[in-house]
This record gives structure tokens, C-alpha cells and sequence, in this order.
């Protein structure tokens, strides 16, 4: 039997998140990108953390797939799933901005009241939604694995877009047309927001 939670205390941080902030030299975030499977959302975090990497700044990518083969390894696809997915991943994100981090968050993350959960463990000046904005048949043109194939024959139960819905965020801090525009200017867009909002510094994205 599992102890009572009563029993558990929050050990706090001889070294805080502020001090590891002015280590760093940039403020930590949370930079949850969010739309459909196929609209580029890895690319586009990965590219990202690329630019941050080379100015200097101390990233991590949560991709949904790689999250998938390990600490979401016991998880389906069902609502609840999803959930408790994206629960799981909230609570890490917090932690690593408490570790000083610009962590780039990449999934689905299909409904609004699960992306609401993620942005309320955090200060509002924390968590930034990104919104990688493609339709549905650019989506599938992109789709390497086959996979709006096979949800289409009814061989994936589930499957955001197709039989399971997408709720686009309302009031996300930055829409970038994924389908639309190039990555180099996706890119471009996410970093000038990243300055806008002080947690990198300079033209030259240096941290």
C-alpha cells in the first residue's frame, strides 16, 4: 500500500530556478507547440532548440513519440489517455523550467482544457503556445508514416483530424502557418517572440 500524500513534502531547491537563470544567462520558458500530426511541429521545435543551442542557450525538446517509448510507454490513445498524457508532460515541463530550461513541448495536445491544465501549473509569463496552424490535406500529403491512411480505413482508433477531434487554440501566443511558410521563417517567427518576451536577448538571439 502507498504511503498517504500527507506524507509527502516538497524539498525545496538549494539551488533555485533564479540562479540558474542568471547561470544561464536567459530565462527559462515552456514553448508548447500544438496542431495536427503532420503540421511540423517536431520540425519546427527541433529547429528552434538548433538556434538556441548554437546562441548558447540551455534547451530540451519533449517530442511526443520519444515521450511515447518511455515515460508514456503504458499509454493508448483513448481521451483519457491522452490526458493523463499530456498531464505527465505538463508536470515534467514544469519541473524542467524549474531546472533553468527552454523546454519546446511537441504534440498534438488536441483539446483546449488539457492545454489549459499545462498553462495553469505555471506563471502566465512561463508558458507560451505555439500553434502550428496546417489543414487537414497538407497534413495528410506530408503524412512519412502512412498513418491518416490507415485511420482512414479504420485500422487507428482515435486518430486527431479524422476520428477524434482538434480544438485550435483560442488565444495562442503565436500562430506560425506551418503550412504556409518555410521552416527558416517559422523559425524566425518563434525567435522574435522569445525576444519579444525577454527570454533570449539580442538580434543575434544570444542568451
Amino acid at each position: 500500500m502507498s504511503e498517504p500524500t500527507s506524507n509527502i513534502k516538497w524539498h525545496a531547491a538549494t539551488i533555485t530556478r533564479e540562479l540558474r537563470q542568471q547561470q544561464n544567462q536567459h530565462r527559462s520558458a515552456i514553448l508548447w507547440f500544438t496542431g495536427l500530426s503532420g503540421a511540423g511541429k517536431s520540425t519546427l521545435a527541433h529547429a528552434v532548440e538548433q538556434e538556441l543551442f548554437l546562441s548558447g542557450c540551455r534547451s530540451f525538446v519533449l517530442d511526443g513519440d520519444n515521450v511515447r517509448h518511455g515515460l508514456c510507454a503504458d499509454l493508448g490513445f483513448s481521451d483519457a489517455d491522452r490526458r493523463e498524457n499530456i498531464r505527465r508532460i505538463s508536470e515534467l515541463a514544469k519541473l524542467m523550467l524549474e531546472a533553468g530550461l527552454i523546454t519546446l513541448t511537441a504534440f498534438i495536445s488536441p483539446f483546449s482544457a488539457e492545454r489549459q491544465m499545462a498553462r495553469n501549473l505555471v506563471a502566465p509569463a512561463d508558458f507560451i503556445e505555439i500553434y502550428c496552424r496546417c489543414d487537414l490535406s497538407t497534413c495528410e500529403q506530408r503524412d512519412v508514416k502512412g498513418l491518416y491512411q490507415k485511420a482512414r480505413r479504420g485500422e487507428i482508433a482515435h486518430f486527431t483530424g479524422i476520428s477524434s477531434p482538434y480544438q485550435p487554440p483560442e488565444q495562442a501566443e503565436l500562430i506560425v502557418d506551418t503550412g504556409r511558410d518555410s521552416l527558416e521563417e517559422c523559425v524566425q517567427q518563434v525567435l522574435h517572440l522569445l525576444r519579444q518576451r525577454g527570454i533570449i536577448q539580442g538580434s543575434n538571439n544570444a542568451c
